[in-house]
């Protein structure tokens, strides 16, 4: 069986498309999720976390899924850098002080308490895109201005300085969800973009590997 395959079926088996996540960007992040994995950056727990960044930031475009109970723990806004557009994130930076936002795949750190109060730091892995994470303290947190109320009187979110900030009420929740190496994925409409860890054998393998060690061992005791 080739990953596009089981991706596909794991896409439709969790109704992601009624969710408005594109199979495009749930394709490319379980990939990389997988890939990740194979690499020994993440944790056991089954977590993946996408942005898409082609979408409006009027619309709710942060996915957080549970991949082995087949499960969507969270779905909501999240704002995007403000340099990177108004409406719609356009424009990505790696660098210090650019104000955009990053692309590609992040490994979730640890938590800590700073000026936006419970906040998650992020290691960016895709070099020249957003291998920067950290210097730049980029990192999830909660904010006022990634509330839909603001939608209500802007017809959009406010904007962030490139971190990925979500809705007041809910980033506890979703920071104590994927905090502790799970993987991470912004995307967007930006054909510079490549990555190491979008290798599909690398993928199937992990796959088949993370499988068999799943499976009961035998109990047969014949002879």
């Amino acid at each position: 069986m080739q990953f596009d395959q089981v991706a596909f079926s794991l896409y439709n088996e969790m109704q992601l498309s009624s969710k408005g996540l594109k199979y495009e960007v749930f394709r490319k992040a379980l990939t990389g999720y997988y890939n990740l994995k194979h690499e020994g950056y993440l944790s056991d727990k089954p977590v993946l976390t996408m942005v898409d960044f082609t979408k409006s930031s009027s619309k709710k475009r942060l996915w957080v899924i549970d991949i082995e109970n087949k499960e969507v723990l969270h779905h909501t806004y999240v704002a995007h850098g403000r340099n990177s557009g108004v409406e719609f994130a356009e424009n990505f930076s790696n660098d210090n002080k650019s104000f955009m936002s990053s692309i590609g795949f992040y490994v979730t750190q640890d938590i800590y308490r700073g000026k936006h109060g419970l906040s998650l730091r992020l290691d960016g892995v895709d070099e020249g895109f957003n291998t920067n994470a950290l210097d730049r303290c980029i990192v999830i947190h909660g904010a006022e201005y990634a509330n839909p109320s603001i939608i209500e009187q802007t017809g959009r979110l406010g904007r962030s300085l490139g971190c990925p900030a979500l809705p007041m009420e809910e980033h506890q929740e979703i920071i104590n969800t994927v905090k502790g190496n799970t993987a991470l994925y912004i995307h967007a409409a930006d054909n510079s973009y490549t990555s190491d860890y979008l290798d599909h054998a690398t993928a199937m393998a992990e796959l088949v590997q993370e499988s068999s060690e799943k499976m009961p061992a035998s109990t047969d005791t014949s002879i």
